[in-house]
């Protein structure tokens, strides 16, 4: 109990210091991010939003700063970040997790996006 206990820190901890690294090479690249965004093909030949539209103004505006705006903008992000961390870190660090963190996380995602979707095709 108190090895798993060490460990959640171990884990705890990586993640904020990598985070604190990382934020000096996030707002260097926010400052240009919004000019090479990509733009959505489905939106431009169909004229219909696809599932993943927003995402990308969504990760720009949290690297602003704007929680509320990027949540509004595409709410998935926010599940999708811890989903994206455990994975890697559970594949490339060797990190183990339990699967139903995974699978839970999944699913989250999974229902905002599609909750987010058929929100934008209604209204």
């Amino acid at each position: 109990m108190l090895k798993k206990l060490a460990l959640n820190a171990k884990i705890i901890v990586f993640f904020f210091t990598l985070l604190a690294m990382m934020y000096p090479l996030l707002t260097i690249l926010q400052l240009s991010l919004k000019e090479y965004m990509l733009p959505c093909l489905n939106k431009e030949l169909l004229g219909v939003d696809c599932p993943g539209c927003g995402l990308q103004r969504s990760v720009a505006l949290l690297f602003e700063g704007n929680l509320w705006a990027a949540f509004k903008m595409y709410p998935a992000t926010f599940t999708l970040i811890p989903l994206f961390l455990v994975l890697i870190s559970s594949k490339v660090l060797n990190f183990k997790f339990d699967n139903r963190l995974i699978i839970g996380l999944s699913i989250a995602t999974v229902a905002l996006i599609l909750i987010n979707y058929t929100t934008k095709l209604i209204f």
